[in-house]
């Protein structure tokens, strides 16, 4: 297992060595035939023992989990952070609401679109609860394009009255873009050429790219995705098992009790 450490720690042949005989190293006090010897040992070593590399590629297996799984809770953690408090988000519901609930979602995903009901029944049945939206525009260019018009409208269209243009939009059949979402805002009275304007200022894409920022550090990689009691749920689950979590924060503070 000694090997194994020093496989794990070193970062170069002479931090092996090290490993080894526990005296400095370094490059230049090695020739050539040194450094070839040494690779030679080493890689009989492993020929022998394979399962080293199998307990090394383990080992880092599970650092990498630990390392992603804390970058997670970091950004969960942070109820003042942008998964939470943006400027880029919407929410709705109870603004001082004692539970969260986060979606990550596209406007052109079919589950997405399955999960609104749910959505609007949990707003329906839980006047204590906060539904913060989190356009994730992961399907293709128009939904890019519906990601940002809907950043435009929120400058103009605040809380049931965004939930309003949201649930058209994602309630559509059809393939959604830039013509499917301007229409919606335009029958709901948004000043088009505010909205066009806001389109085009420097910072119209910075929603999109915060949110894509936020599923990385969460390893969201699909929607719906939900955030909620500082755990990450994937899928549209349903009504019963988005609910049985939120009256578990509402108890507890957390997704699980």
């Amino acid at each position: 297992m000694r090997l194994f450490g020093c496989l794990v720690a070193a970062a170069s042949l002479c931090a092996i060595v090290q490993c080894f005989t526990g005296a400095p190293a370094s490059a230049a006090e090695f020739s050539a035939a040194q450094k070839t010897e040494i690779g030679t040992v080493i890689k009989d070593y492993l020929i022998h023992n394979p399962e080293v590399l199998r307990e090394a590629i383990d080992a880092l297996n599970e650092h990498d989990k630990q390392v992603e799984a804390q970058a997670r809770q970091t950004v969960v953690a942070d109820q003042s952070g942008p998964l939470f408090s943006s400027s880029f988000q919407e929410n709705i519901g109870n603004p001082k609401a004692g539970a969260t609930l986060v979606e990550f979602f596209d406007y052109n995903c079919h589950f997405c679109k399955g999960a609104l009901p749910d959505l609007a029944r949990l707003l329906k049945d839980d006047p204590n609860l906060k539904l913060v939206l989190k356009d994730f525009p992961v399907l293709g260019p128009g939904s890019v394009e519906a990601a940002n018009v809907a950043s435009a409208v929120r400058n103009q269209l605040q809380g049931d009255r965004f939930w309003q243009f949201h649930t058209r939009l994602l309630g559509g059949h059809g393939p959604i873009g830039k013509a499917e979402a301007l229409a919606v805002a335009k029958e709901l009275g948004v000043d088009m050429d505010r909205l066009n304007k806001d389109m085009q200022a420097p910072n119209a894409n910075g929603g999109i790219l915060e949110v894509a920022r936020l599923a990385d550090a969460l390893q969201i990689t699909g929607t719906p995705s939900f955030v909620i009691g500082q755990e990450v749920v994937a899928g549209a689950v349903g009504y019963d098992q988005l609910k049985e979590k939120i009256d578990a924060v509402h108890k507890c503070g957390h997704a699980v009790c």
